[in-house]
């Protein structure tokens, strides 16, 4: 019974992730469309915000996967910084587009 619950919680689990992972695919292709209708500098700024987000939501979900083994708390530590890089940026760019 145990292990059922533990499958159908990971399962969904994998809907969560993949449900966040198209919501922001779905934001970066409406900001790239945006942009291509109206190139301007914010909206430039904007498309690149939501895809470096995008791009940090898909690194978090495959070293999350990856990290589940035993790993030193080094590479630990060392996988949380890459997932936190692509936020900081595409968050820095978001910021920059409503800024100006």
């Amino acid at each position: 019974m145990a292990d059922l619950t533990i499958w159908a919680a990971q399962g969904v689990l994998m809907l969560l992730r993949l449900t966040l992972f198209g919501l922001s695919l779905g934001l970066t292709v409406i900001s790239f469309q945006a942009y291509r209708k109206r190139p301007s500098e914010r909206l430039q700024y904007a498309f690149v915000g939501f895809a470096f987000i995008s791009m940090g939501v898909a690194v978090t979900s495959v070293i999350t996967q990856l990290s589940t083994g035993q790993t030193s708390p080094l590479v630990g530590i060392f996988f949380q910084m890459a997932e936190t890089f692509p936020f900081i940026i595409g968050f820095t760019m978001l910021y920059v587009s409503l800024y100006r």
